[in-house]
């Protein structure tokens, strides 16, 4: 079923999830994860796409981002990195993971023999600054909900570290 989730104003920036197709820990390896970095860099530099919030975890990520045309940003991330971790998944023989992409593929997803992603990507709006905190909150806390770490600023491929110690991360951040 896709999703009903749609971007209606693009002046608001929207919290994005998306997430591997049934959950499948791909985002274990620094090499996976930076695939992910080096394109949202690329879209930073070359697109004008603002990043205010971002995690990385094993299997899905979060985003606070702003564009003006940030679904088809997306959409256009999305193909590109599923066809960068197809890519290095064929290079590190990594059979299993490549049967589960093409067992779990959806009918109608006919451009290709495996799916990477779950369909959409559940913007949702944010409209004003207690909803962004809100968020913010609930990315920076996600790798501590799960047990992987005891202080937000301490996970690598989030932008806690930026919020809460005024530091440098994988990604550079916006100002909200």
């Amino acid at each position: 079923m896709r999703s009903s989730y749609k971007i209606v104003d693009n002046q608001y920036p929207y919290f994005i999830t998306s997430t591997i197709i049934e959950w499948i820990p791909i985002f274990t390896n620094s090499k996976y994860c930076n695939i992910l970095i080096n394109a949202l860099r690329f879209y930073q530099k070359n697109k004008n796409l603002k990043i205010f919030s971002f995690v990385i975890m094993d299997n899905h990520f979060h985003l606070i981002a702003m564009n003006e045309n940030l679904s088809r940003i997306i959409s256009d991330f999305k193909k590109f990195t599923a066809k960068e971790i197809l890519e290095n998944l064929k290079k590190d023989n990594k059979e299993w993971i490549l049967h589960q992409f093409e067992f779990y593929k959806k009918k109608h997803k006919i451009e290709s023999n495996f799916q990477v992603w779950q369909e959409g990507f559940h913007p949702i709006q944010i409209s004003s600054q207690e909803i962004f905190n809100q968020k913010v909150e609930y990315i920076h806390h996600n790798p501590v909900r799960r047990g992987l770490i005891e202080n937000p600023e301490d996970w690598k491929y989030s932008s806690a570290g930026y919020y809460l110690k005024n530091k440098e991360g994988v990604i550079d951040i916006d100002s909200f």
